[in-house]
């Protein structure tokens, strides 16, 4: 089932996380949810605060779906390594149609569970890389724009308030 996408100013996108305990059924459904609305949205990864629910878990696949060996669930992830730098554009489903250059680690290590309880190892560099810290900022409670600088930072909120305001967000 494809699930609605909160938007930036939704108060589940601001608050951090919890760890997701049993892997039951309700876990397998969100997954499996979050999937289906990742792809839907043509999107490369989906946190489980942005379909409104404050667990520590994602979905991600640099690919869009065209290499479906490049899917991964993390649930309970940690960022264990970052070194390199990196400074690409970009956005997220969470705010759509806005972008910026964001700084990020070149290369960083995931560790937590797949979707069967069994300890992952991720290693991402360039666009994998990004998205998993991507992802990772979203179960912290936050968003691309907070890791931009000010000007820009500003002028997307202020867009985003004004479209708030119009009834157009």
């Amino acid at each position: 089932m494809i699930r609605p996408i909160l938007r930036y100013g939704a108060e589940a996108l601001h608050c951090p996380a919890v760890g997701v305990g049993a892997l039951n059924d309700t876990v397998q459904t969100l997954i499996d949810d979050m999937i289906d609305t990742m792809y839907a949205a043509a999107g490369v990864g989906l946190a489980a605060p942005q379909v409104g629910v404050g667990l520590r878990l994602f979905v991600a696949d640099p690919s869009s779906g065209r290499d479906g060996s490049q899917l991964r669930v993390v649930i309970n992830p940690e960022l264990v390594e970052a070194d390199g730098a990196q400074r690409e554009e970009e956005g997220c489903l969470s705010l759509p149609g806005f972008t910026g250059h964001v700084p990020r680690s070149a290369r960083v290590v995931a560790t937590g569970l797949d979707r069967e309880g069994s300890s992952v190892r991720i290693e991402g560099e360039g666009l994998l890389a990004r998205v998993l810290q991507h992802e990772m900022d979203h179960l912290d409670g936050g968003l691309f724009v907070d890791r931009l600088s000010g000007i820009r930072r500003d002028l997307i909120i202020r867009r985003v308030r004004k479209l708030q305001r119009t009834g157009k967000w």
